[in-house]
Parts: C-alpha cells; structure tokens; sequence
C-alpha cells in the first residue's frame, strides 16, 4: 500500500486547511484510513480515522473543529480527507497518513507540515 498525502501549509490561527490523503495498491475490505500528528518534541499522537464501513474517531482536542470523510468509490484507491477549521496554534505539527489493513498492519505516508501561526 502507497500513501500520498497533501494539503499542509501555512494558516493564520482561525484559519482552515484541508489534507487528503491517496491511499493505493493491496486495498482491501474492513480497513481504516486517517491522520495522526506529531508536534515538536511530542509523540506522535490520533487526530481522526474513519473506517471503509463509515465509523469515525476523533481526538477530543479536534472534535468539533474537524472533520474527516473517505472516499472509496475507487477499488484501487481510497482517499481520506481531513478538512480542519478554527485552525489554533496547538495544531501545528506533521500530520501523517495511516492506512490500517484488516490484519491491523500499519502503513504510514510521508508527513506534510501544518503550520498555524500569525
């Protein structure tokens, strides 16, 4: 499984930025797509996932302020989205792609930079 993430950048703080996410390859059924973030000097921690069956789960630090979706009308590709509004300080970080397979395996993309500040 490949993983291309984009969508980082610079925002000012109450701001918006959207991530998407391609996920390519050996996908298969009972998967999970999302995003983790990891800030200077802080583990790598959840921000949101969302399962090929509709379920979500978000960090209590973003509920409310983001929002993930999926899109899997493609066999061989699934892209997750994660859209982020009232952007603050605290969420600037390396956002990270995780792909989840039925069998719990991990694959990760590359990171992009999310960078809020004024």
């Amino acid at each position: 499984v490949q993983l291309q993430a984009s969508g980082g950048g610079l925002v000012q703080p109450g701001g918006s930025l959207r991530l998407s996410c391609a996920a390519s390859g050996s996908i298969f059924s009972l998967n999970v797509l999302g995003w983790y973030r990891q800030a200077p000097g802080k583990q790598r921690e959840l921000v949101a996932t969302k399962t090929d069956g509709g379920s979500s789960n978000y960090a209590d630090s973003v509920k409310g302020r983001f929002t993930i979706s999926r899109d899997n009308a493609k066999n061989t590709v699934n892209t997750v989205y994660l859209q982020m509004n009232s952007l603050k300080p605290e969420d600037t970080a390396v956002y990270y792609c995780i792909y989840r397979d039925r069998l719990n395996f991990a694959y990760w993309g590359q990171g992009t930079l999310v960078t809020v500040s004024s």
